[in-house]
């Protein structure tokens, strides 16, 4: 039996025998940059007993303006493998698979097998970001995707809608666009904000990793993303759990 006094306060809100559930529930998120590093904290906070965590990439000094795992003294180390560490820091008990991987069909299928409860995308790049949201599609599994946190500075204005409802988001309209060619236009839950981007902070890349380009983005909004997709997940599961009991 699990240990989950620490989760006491937890308890109070959601009760004990919804946290109790939680230990046996399995959330898989993909990207452990700004916005999936943050929802990985707040999934392994709420107790949840089962965690796979998949990005390839390792830390780079412009990824400490908003990216949970990034420090001046760890430039260089896998991200998720930083991640680990402090998910299994803050959650002893937890069971927790590492997959120091980018996404590619191959990899998706494999962790796809293992049937999580529930898939956080917080891929930042379009074509494995395509290609997950896709394979998640037709796997029939739970799936919250976040849209673009960049160009962006209000963390008020965030909403949970199907991609068919998404504007004023670059990403989002390439998301929806990609998505179309595959016969998918609605049935994606995805976090996006409709506050006007700010054009101006857009900046061409080298286009590794699949990005062409990138918008400049401020500290704490990719943590509000990662906060909400994390919501978004912990309340599916409350229902679902209240609804089987």
């Amino acid at each position: 039996m699990n240990d989950i006094s620490w989760l006491s306060r937890t308890s109070l809100l959601i009760g004990e025998e919804t946290v109790r559930a939680f230990t046996q529930k399995h959330v898989m998120i993909v990207g452990m940059g700004g916005v999936g590093s943050f929802a990985a904290e707040f999934i392994a906070r709420s107790g949840i007993g089962k965690m796979t965590i998949i990005d390839g990439d390792v830390v780079d000094p412009t990824n400490r303006n908003r990216q949970l795992p990034a420090l001046a003294t760890n430039h260089g180390e896998s991200k998720a493998l930083i991640m680990a560490e402090r998910l299994k820091a803050i959650n002893p008990e937890l069971e927790l698979n590492v997959v120091k991987e980018f996404v590619n069909p191959e990899t998706v299928l494999q962790q796809f097998a293992f049937k999580p409860d529930y898939l956080i995308d917080a891929i930042d790049s379009i074509t494995p970001k395509i290609t997950f949201i896709r394979m998640a599609y037709e796997s029939g599994l739970p799936l919250v995707s976040s849209m673009g946190a960049g160009a962006k500075l209000d963390a008020t204005q965030l909403k949970v809608v199907d991609i068919s409802k998404t504007y004023n988001c670059p990403f989002a309209q390439q998301i929806r666009k990609n998505l179309k060619g595959h016969g998918i236009r609605r049935g994606v839950k995805v976090v996006f904000s409709p506050e006007q981007p700010i054009k101006e902070s857009l900046m061409l890349t080298d286009g590794r990793n699949y990005k062409k380009s990138a918008y400049g983005t401020i500290s704490y909004l990719p943590a509000v993303f990662g906060a909400v997709t994390a919501s978004v997940v912990i309340r599916d599961l409350m229902k679902e759990i209240t609804t089987k009991s």
